[in-house]
């Protein structure tokens, strides 16, 4: 049932789907990025991406979300008031648009938690899971909650100032994790081994799963952003599929004609890579844009993984070379491909928008990665210098996974969780060489 201007139940029943969708995204980053890392480091990779749904929705739900989508506070679209703190003054009956305001802010937690896992990835293999559990909170209030209302909430210089589009977090989400993991990887420092040592993904069928988690999530972190059950929803959730296919496209035949060869990692990370692009994209252009945009990102990504090398930074599973890169390719393309049957009114190049839009949309870019990466390389400061960033040289060596954890992901094929809390260790390794 629904209203003119009431709750829809149609609307709701569609974010509610989509907001457990977008949750599933980071078990799926967790799988992503734990078959990349070597086999030593493996559940703390996981640890990392997991950690962060506990850790951002304590400090969303009472303080993030006002920052975020509260009124604007001051009139310049910079930050959002205290209205809501603690959630004050929402009800089961208040609503944003026909969805009630309690699922939208549970559905915007969800792209603030995958956010922050995303920069784990940036900074694996050496990371001391102390300081990630005192960043994670600090970096989503001071960098993350700022970008969402920018791009997102009432008021947003983005938006309501700029005019730049973002359907559902090129910047917000793409621009900033990948600037973030950029400071956090120069703050940390390289891998030991770094350029010397091919620290190759040890679980590649991992790795697929966790990237066809990803896109099954990612229906719903795009098609919800239209928060409603509608056309526009359905636009998007067609455009992040030929994204996503054409991403793929275009970082295979890359690596064919750059290595002689397919992989399935560069399947996988053209795929996401397509995905990432089409974020801020997938309610501003139609079919043939979306493809375009794809294909781009897919291509450029490819070559994009390895400036790392080149220029010594240690972006361990690329979070730079795919998410800030195709997220900036997927913000300021709008302005190429943007069409007012999508938008509702501004139209790109293409379309005989003229220049304007491409610039605001290279503004909303510069803007929110200078912010992210100069307030990340601050609060990491900060953090190193407290309690120290990086784990011990003699930690990153044997592996994170037991030197942090005191457990190990393969061991006879089984987490021997036993061994750690001294509860049926023996019989537990019995059982298994029994079965071996």
């Amino acid at each position: 049932m629904s209203g003119a201007n009431g709750l829809s139940g149609g609307d709701t029943a569609w974010l509610l789907a989509a907001t457990a969708l977008v949750l599933l995204m980071t078990p799926g980053l967790a799988f992503f990025y734990g078959g990349m890392v070597r086999t030593k480091s493996v559940l703390n990779m996981l640890m990392m991406s997991f950690v962060s749904i506990a850790l951002v929705t304590v400090v969303w739900l009472p303080a993030g979300y006002s920052l975020a989508f509260a009124p604007d506070a001051g009139g310049l679209g910079l930050i959002g008031s205290l209205k809501y703190l603690g959630m004050h003054g929402i009800s089961p009956a208040t609503l944003t648009g026909h969805v009630p305001t309690l699922l939208f802010a549970t559905f915007q937690l969800t792209f603030a938690i995958v956010t922050a896992a995303l920069i784990s990835g940036a900074v694996a293999d050496r990371t001391s899971f102390a300081a990630w559990v005192a960043f994670v909170p600090v970096w989503t209030l001071l960098v993350y909650a700022p970008v969402a209302h920018w791009a997102f909430g009432p008021g947003g210089w983005f938006t309501a100032h700029l005019g730049a589009l973002d359907f559902a977090g090129g910047t917000v989400v793409e621009v900033n994790s990948g600037a973030s993991g950029l400071a956090l990887a120069l703050v940390l420092g390289p891998r030991l081994g770094f350029r010397k040592d091919p620290m190759r993904p040890h679980n590649l069928p991992l790795v697929l799963l966790g990237a066809g988690l990803l896109w099954f999530g990612w229906f719903g972190f795009n098609a919800g952003s239209a928060l409603g059950a509608n056309g526009l929803a359905a636009a998007a959730l067609l455009n992040t599929q030929a994204a996503a296919c054409t991403g793929m496209l275009g970082w295979l035949i890359a690596e064919k004609r750059r290595d002689g060869h397919a992989t399935t990692l560069g399947a996988a990370s053209g795929a996401v890579a397509g995905m990432v692009a089409i974020t801020p994209s997938c309610g501003s252009v139609d079919l043939l844009g979306a493809l375009v945009i794809g294909l781009a990102a897919g291509a450029v990504c490819s070559y994009a993984v390895s400036w790392k090398f080149r220029l010594g930074y240690d972006d361990s599973l690329d979070v730079v070379g795919v998410h800030l890169v195709a997220g900036v390719i997927g913000t300021v393309l709008i302005g190429v491909f943007a069409t007012a049957v999508m938008t509702g009114g501004p139209h790109g190049l293409l379309h005989g928008g003229g220049l304007g839009l491409i610039g605001r949309q290279a503004v909303a870019v510069l803007a929110t990665a200078a912010w992210s990466f100069g307030l990340t390389w601050v609060i990491a400061k900060v953090i190193d210098r407290l309690m120290g960033f990086r784990a011990p040289a003699e930690h990153e060596l044997s592996g994170l996974d037991l030197a942090l954890h005191a457990e190990t992901a393969y061991d006879h094929g089984v987490v021997h969780a036993g061994a750690v809390h001294g509860v049926g260790a023996a019989t537990s390794h019995k059982a298994e060489v029994s079965r071996s």
